[in-house]
C-alpha cells in the first residue's frame, strides 16, 4: 500500500474510532469538534515531518520573508521608534527565549504536524517548541499569555485556518533579526494547505500597537526525509550569551 493511502487508511480510522469516542462521551465535547470529528475523511493530510530548510527556500536574513518595497511590514512611529535604539545584544534569544510567530514558520528547520479529532500538534525542531491549535470551538483564556499565544483553528475546504492571539510583548517579537517589537494585541493568522506534496503556508500578522497595516508572507515546506526524527536545539544560556561578549555596543 503507498504511503498516501496508508495515510488516507488510518486517517478513516481515526475518526472512526474519534466519533466512538465522543458518542460514549456525551455532552462533554462541544458540538463543534463533533462536526469536524465527522468530516475527518475530508479534511486536508498535514501529517509527517516537514524540510523548510535551505533547500526549500531562503535562510532567514533582513529581506527574508519581509522584502522592502513588497511585503515588508509598515512600521508606525512607536515600532521605528523601537527599531532605531534597538540593540542586537538585548535580543531575547541569547536567553535562550524561543522564536515565535511570524517566524518560527520560517525559520530554517524542519517541523512536525500531527492532526488529532480536536487539535492540531505543531512541533518545531528550532527552540524545541511544541504549539497546540484547539479545534473543539473553545475560546482564548481571559488571563493567559504566552510567547507562543493561544491558538484555535479550523477545517475550510482544503485547508486548515488558525488564529493565534494571547501574545506576550517581546522586544524582538516580529521576527527576531529586523529589531521590530511585537505587542500583547498581535494577531497571527495562518491557512496551511497541500499542492502536490508540499505543505503551503499563508501568514498574516496584525499588532495596531505597532503596524499600520497587516503583513503577509507565503512559504512551503518539503516532506522530510523517510524516518527523520526532529533533533533537539538544546539552547544553553550560558553558550548562547557567549556571542554577545563580541558585539559591538550600539551605546557606550
Amino acid at each position: 500500500m503507498r504511503e498516501k493511502d496508508m495515510r488516507a487508511s488510518s486517517r478513516r480510522v481515526l475518526g472512526g474510532l474519534a466519533l466512538a469516542a465522543l458518542v460514549i462521551g456525551g455532552t462533554a465535547v462541544p458540538f463543534e469538534a463533533r462536526a469536524q470529528v465527522e468530516e475527518m475523511v475530508d479534511i486536508p493530510d498535514l501529517t509527517g515531518v516537514w524540510d523548510g530548510g535551505p533547500r526549500v527556500r531562503r535562510i532567514n536574513g533582513p529581506n527574508a520573508p519581509w522584502v522592502p518595497g513588497e511585503n515588508f511590514p509598515v512600521l508606525n512611529e512607536r515600532a521605528q521608534a523601537f527599531q532605531s535604539i534597538f540593540d542586537e545584544a538585548i535580543a531575547p534569544k541569547y536567553d535562550c527565549v524561543p522564536a515565535a510567530s511570524p517566524a518560527i514558520q520560517y525559520d530554517p528547520y524542519f517541523m512536525e504536524v500531527v492532526q488529532w479529532p480536536e487539535r492540531v500538534l505543531f512541533r518545531y525542531e528550532k527552540d524545541d517548541q511544541l504549539r497546540t491549535v484547539w479545534l473543539d470551538g473553545r475560546e482564548p483564556p481571559l488571563n493567559e499569555y504566552t510567547v507562543q499565544g493561544f491558538s484555535v483553528g479550523r477545517y475550510e475546504g482544503d485547508s486548515l485556518f488558525v488564529e493565534t492571539t494571547n501574545f506576550t510583548f517581546d522586544v524582538a517579537g516580529f521576527d527576531d533579526y529586523n529589531g521590530i517589537p511585537s505587542s500583547q494585541l498581535k494577531k497571527v493568522t495562518e491557512v496551511y494547505w497541500m499542492e502536490d506534496d508540499e505543505l503551503r503556508i499563508t501568514l498574516t500578522v496584525e499588532d495596531p500597537l505597532f503596524l499600520r497595516e497587516p503583513a503577509s508572507y507565503t512559504t512551503r515546506w518539503l516532506r522530510g526525509p523517510e524516518d527523520y526524527k526532529l533533533a533537539p536545539y538544546n539552547c544553553d544560556a550560558v553558550e548562547a550569551r557567549r556571542s554577545v561578549r563580541f558585539m559591538v555596543p550600539r551605546y557606550n
